[in-house]
């Protein structure tokens, strides 16, 4: 069985706005999905990652601005939050932990995924480094109430995939 990346785009969709929807109590529409350049910089102020290891190797990372973070930790642990502080890091990182998990049945391989305990990062238009020039990087972009924007992003190494 040949996997391409395209065969965890619905999947991954399926389960962030699932997830969405029952953790948090919010609707999420997906974007168009796209690549991204690991030389770009991008506007979040917060990132989840979670490595994936095992028969899939990469990473599933959740990125947003510091706005939307305080939304959704106020939605989940009571309002009154300001900044990015432990409450926050904590929220964000077990949204990822969420996604990632129930991602498992759902994928090529996924029985056969060892997720990490999720790393935040966290600061003004922070990069990503990939360790590879040739992992594809793929980006799928949620609206969020009005206009917040929040991005799920999949890198996974599909040589060990098959």
């Amino acid at each position: 069985m040949i996997v391409e990346l395209s065969d965890y785009v619905e999947p991954f969709v399926e389960v962030t706005v699932t997830t969405l929807k029952e953790f948090i109590g919010i609707e999420a529409t997906p974007k168009h999905p796209h690549f991204l350049d690991p030389d770009q910089t991008h506007e979040w102020d917060i990132s989840a990652v979670i490595g994936l290891s095992g028969m899939i190797k990469g990473a599933v990372i959740v990125s947003m601005k510091t706005e939307l973070a305080i939304k959704l930790t106020d939605l989940l642990a009571g309002p009154g939050h300001k900044e990015i502080d432990a409450d926050v890091i904590d929220a964000i990182g077990e949204i990822n932990n969420i996604i990632a998990g129930n991602i498992k049945p759902k994928i090529p391989n996924g029985d056969k995924i060892v997720i990490s305990i999720p790393t935040i990062i966290r600061g003004k238009e922070h990069s990503i480094a990939w360790p590879s020039k040739q992992t594809r990087i793929l980006c799928i972009p949620h609206k969020v109430f009005e206009e917040d924007i929040f991005h799920l992003i999949v890198a996974i190494d599909l040589e060990n995939a098959k």
